[in-house]
């Protein structure tokens, strides 16, 4: 047997040193594990607080979506009333013939030829506003004679007729439209003299075929054919015909208003001209949209001057009273006013036509209380709706010098807004100021007001849903939804006779229309000028209700 021992010791003492090794490498173990341990600490918390936010942001995320998607799924703004049980009347069906046909349509062209039109405040066509009262007697016999129909003359020539219904506890509402029309030259590209009311392909062309001819003719048409069928209304009714609102109203219609009010009318509702039935005019939309203004935006015409000594061109100095002003006007277009899209009254537009987009547009236009900043970023880059998202500045003259060597002394420059719903007059006025910066510009307010109320259009709102089921009744394929007026109309100026406020013609536009009006070729179909007739008439009929039913539930809550 062979021992092996290690040299140069004893076994008890290799045994000692092999142990207090061992108890060294442990101990050395063990502080470094206890180091490392420490310093993870920080680390860990960190990754752990990173993953909790992640996590969070994940199931926000989650539960945005489904929300979104429920309400996507679910919106459905415009269905209301429809599934409701309206109260029976016995409408008069007016079945247009042939010889009625003909007899309305020639009415229309002879309203069209004669030139109402206004230039300015002081200057109108009055000898052509006294034949177009001769053509109303001669066009409709039965109103001007009717017993049951007063009418009177109202600061010379403006109209207002008044018919008192069978009930006289219903309030009575107004039907307002306006005579006088912008002025129009054959010179600017018309493709048929402008008062000729000459047909191309089944359109009558002309001056005031949608503005606001087609209105006017159209109430005193419907009413003529009722009273022929003798038709007597429940709920009594004005109409109410301005003959200045291009030059805005200032004698025609606040005079029918004072009329009204010295007799202390109220009214249940006004509806004037303003919006109209949208056909292929909306990006990514299914079908045609019938929009019901329920406001209008506010104006101003504010004038910009700079005001220096006068100089010879030869010895200028460093700023002139053009350049001045001229920075003043380009620093008002390059910093618009601020985007306001989804605190007025088109976010109730959108949300109301969001059931006939396409994804991924339906969830945005069902989910306007997240994606309106996206929306109006959009909306933004293109001037026709770019005017739904904020308050718009246009610089429409720039007046300065009277001699090529010579600094003029005076440069000035008017400025027109469209005050949006959520802005007041006020607001901006203050804007402008601050935006131009430079007290060497002198401002002042030439005139303006602020946006219009907004008026009702819920499922309770008697003169929103009357309008409604009337498009409805008519064109069962369109959506109705609320809108706004980007310009200004006659109904402005009866707020306070009424608390709700309608701008509405069942006029059909196609991309390109709406540049018609107050351009060039404005025109009408002569069946959207029937459909016209027939829809004052049901419209007239509709109003005969004593209250509106009980809403079906359909609005979602998300």
């Amino acid at each position: 047997m062979i021992a092996v021992r290690p040299a140069g010791g004893s076994l008890s003492t290799t045994l000692s040193s092999i142990s207090l090794h061992s108890a060294q490498t442990v101990s050395q173990f063990r502080c470094y594990n206890n180091t490392t341990m420490t310093d993870s600490g920080p680390k860990f918390k960190i990754l752990k607080f990173l993953k909790i936010i992640i996590c969070s942001f994940i199931i926000t995320l989650l539960l945005l979506f489904t929300v979104a998607s429920l309400r996507t799924l679910s919106l459905d703004v415009n269905v209301g009333l429809q599934l409701a049980r309206w109260e029976k009347t016995n409408n008069i069906s007016l079945d247009i013939d042939q010889r009625q046909r003909e007899e309305l349509l020639a009415n229309f062209k002879e309203a069209i030829r004669i030139p109402t039109v206004s230039f300015s405040e002081t200057e109108i066509n009055t000898t052509a506003l006294l034949e177009f009262d001769r053509l109303l007697r001669k066009a409709f016999p039965t109103v001007f004679s009717s017993s049951l129909v007063h009418h009177e003359l109202v600061a010379k020539y403006s109209h207002l007729f008044w018919v008192p219904g069978s009930q006289p506890d219903l309030m009575p509402y107004l039907l307002l439209a306006h005579i006088d029309v912008v002025p129009a030259s054959e010179s600017d590209g018309w493709d048929a003299p402008p008062f000729s009311a000459q047909e191309i392909d089944d359109f009558i062309y002309g001056r005031g075929t949608i503005d606001d001819k087609s209105p006017v003719m159209g109430i005193l048409q419907a009413l003529e054919y009722l009273l022929i069928k003798g038709y007597v209304p429940r709920r009594g009714f004005y109409i109410g015909l301005g003959h200045d609102e291009e030059v805005s109203g200032f004698k025609g219609a606040m005079s029918i208003v004072r009329v009204l009010k010295q007799r202390g009318v109220k009214l249940s509702f006004v509806m004037d001209e303003g919006l109209a039935i949208l056909d292929g005019v909306i990006s990514g939309l299914e079908g045609p949209a019938a929009l019901i203004g329920i406001s209008e935006k506010g104006q101003a015409t504010v004038k910009l001057s700079v005001a220096m000594l006068p100089g010879h061109s030869s010895m200028p100095p460093r700023e002139t009273s053009i350049g001045i002003l001229a920075a003043a006007v380009k620093r008002l277009e390059e910093n618009p006013m601020p985007r306001l899209f989804g605190q007025g009254p088109e976010r109730g537009t959108f949300e109301h036509l969001a059931h006939k987009f396409k994804l991924p547009m339906k969830l945005i236009m069902s989910n306007l209380w997240l994606f309106s900043p996206l929306l109006g970023r959009v909306l933004e880059r293109k001037p026709d709706t770019n005017a739904f998202v904020r308050t718009t500045t246009a610089v429409t003259m720039f007046n300065a010098g009277v001699k090529v060597n010579v600094i003029p002394s005076l440069a000035e420059a008017y400025v027109n807004l469209r005050i949006h719903s959520a802005q007041s007059l006020q607001e901006v006025l203050d804007l402008i100021q601050l935006t131009v910066g430079d007290q060497r510009v002198k401002m002042e307010l030439v005139d303006g007001f602020d946006p219009l109320p907004v008026s009702s259009s819920d499922e309770k709102s008697f003169g929103f849903q009357i309008i409604k089921k009337t498009v409805l009744d008519m064109f069962p394929t369109v959506t109705v939804a609320p809108g706004i007026c980007i310009g200004n109309t006659d109904s402005r100026h009866f707020k306070d006779l009424t608390n709700d406020i309608y701008r509405f013609a069942p006029v059909w536009f196609k991309p390109g229309d709406a540049q018609r009006f107050h351009g060039i070729n404005e025109r009408i179909s002569k069946k959207n000028y029937e459909e016209l007739v027939v829809f004052y008439s049901s419209l007239i009929q509709n109003c005969d209700i004593q209250k509106l039913p009980e809403p079906h539930s359909s609005v979602h809550e998300l």
